[in-house]
Parts: C-alpha cells; sequence; structure tokens
C-alpha cells in the first residue's frame, strides 16, 4: 500500500504543521489582546494624539485605531513568516539528516537520495505548495486585498493538486521529488535472505 502510506505520510507532517500553526494563533491572539486591553499606553497615546491634532477628536482617534490596525496586520504577518520558515526548516532538517520526517518515519518510508543541496529543493516545494501560498493568500486577505487573496487562494489549491496528485499515478513521484531529483521508498523491515539462518536435517 505504498500510496496510502504516502498519504498516510502526508497528514502527519501536516498535523504537525497545523499544531504549530494552532500555537501561534493563540501566540498571535495574545499579543493582539495585550496590545488592546494595554489601556496605560492607549491612555497616554490617544492623549498624545488629541494633543498634536489641534483638537480634532475624529482625526486622533482614527490615527489610534489604524496603528492598532497595523500593528494587529504585523502580529499576523509575523506568525505566519515563522510558520512558513520552521516549516521549511522541519522538512530541510528531517531529510537531510535523516531522509525521512516523522510522518515518514512512522510510515515506513524514506527519500533517497539523502543530500543536503535536494532535501533543501524539495523542502522549499513542499512548504511553498503545502504551506507558503496560503500564508501569502491569508495576509493578503487581512491587508484588504480580497481579490488578490482569492487569486492567490485558487493558484494555492492548483499548486498543491499539481503536488500531490502525481504520487497516485504510476511514477508515484510528487513535483517536489521532480524538482529536487528525489524518490520515495519503503524501508524493508525484513532480513534478505541471505542473511537468513541456513537449518540443514
Amino acid at each position: 500500500m505504498p500510496k496510502f502510506r504516502r498519504v498516510l505520510a502526508w497528514f502527519i507532517d501536516f498535523a504537525l504543521v497545523v499544531a504549530l500553526a494552532s500555537a501561534l494563533a493563540v501566540l498571535t491572539f495574545n499579543r493582539i489582546s495585550a496590545l488592546v486591553t494595554d489601556a496605560p499606553e492607549l491612555a497616554a497615546r490617544s492623549g498624545f494624539d488629541l494633543l498634536t491634532s489641534r483638537g480634532d477628536v475624529v482625526d486622533a482617534s482614527e490615527n489610534l485605531g489604524l496603528s492598532l490596525w497595523n500593528k494587529s496586520v504585523l502580529y499576523v504577518e509575523q506568525a505566519f513568516g515563522l510558520l512558513i520558515v520552521a516549516t521549511f526548516l522541519y522538512q530541510w532538517a528531517c531529510l537531510a539528516l535523516a531522509g525521512r520526517t516523522i510522518g515518514k518515519a512512522l510510515t515506513g518510508l524514506k527519500i533517497t537520495p539523502r543530500l543536503p543541496g535536494r532535501a533543501a529543493v524539495r523542502a522549499a516545494v513542499t512548504t511553498a505548495t503545502d504551506v507558503a501560498v496560503y500564508a501569502v493568500a491569508c495576509v493578503l486577505l487581512v491587508e484588504g486585498q480580497i481579490a488578490l487573496s482569492v487569486l492567490v487562494w485558487v493558484i494555492a489549491v492548483a499548486l498543491f493538486l499539481f503536488n500531490a496528485l502525481p504520487v497516485l499515478g504510476p511514477a508515484r513521484r510528487s513535483l517536489a521529488d521532480r524538482m529536487a531529483g528525489t524518490t520515495v521508498t519503503g524501508i524493508s523491515l525484513s532480513r534478505p535472505d541471505a542473511m537468513r539462518p541456513v537449518h540443514t536435517v
């Protein structure tokens, strides 16, 4: 069941990415909450804005709100950026050092040949198709670029399918495999016949 093992390995690795994304989401929410609930800083900032706005309360409040929004967007962008970098480093380190990710190790698969350069290319393609392009779409949505965000989402889905679907074909090589010049193979857990003891009567 090599195809099933490939799919299961992907789900395990992607579950780790989702776990990291969830942790970053909680961290980002806490950062934004701390920003909004920091009453003394907000009071000082709004007071200074009011003084420098020559009594234009509406303009001062708009500037304060815009400042809070920009910082919140920055925190979200930082979280997505960290998710992309962490995903790439996970993929690259696992492939370069062990020739397999945690998901592939648990399902008895490995990447050949195991070379740091090829591992970096494979990790970059996998990160782009699984996480990075989706992250860009989300950031564009947060920034209010709705039409562009939808376009990037369509591109992200197309890239994901273009990377994943060939695994189900006869060659069983994803876009990441083809670009990196790698192959996913199974690990035999049984000993070769030559290593088995010979019993004589």
